[in-house]
């Protein structure tokens, strides 16, 4: 009797920790979106323009796109937002 108690409690703490390991990895993943949605056109131009000066082609359109995107996304941080401009 007291082998299948140990056994029951022992198994439900390894479950306890796989949950808690998949709430971490949801909230990193939730902050990454964010992220991304933030500053997505940003690095997208950054990329692009990285690339074509490797490439040997020029990039000023992309790189200063970037630079468009940068300031748009500064000023959508710092924009206070409520429930009742969410979505503009």
């Amino acid at each position: 009797m007291k082998s299948l108690l140990h056994r029951l409690t022992t198994t439900r703490q390894g479950g306890q920790g796989m949950t808690e390991y998949i709430i971490i990895v949801a909230l990193i993943a939730v902050a990454a979106i964010g992220v991304y949605a933030l500053f997505g056109k940003t690095i997208r131009n950054q990329v692009a323009g990285l690339a074509g000066e490797v490439a040997g082609t020029g990039s000023s359109s992309a790189i200063s796109a970037a630079g468009a995107a940068a300031s748009s996304a500064a000023t959508t941080a710092n924009t206070d937002k409520k429930m009742n401009t969410y979505g503009n």
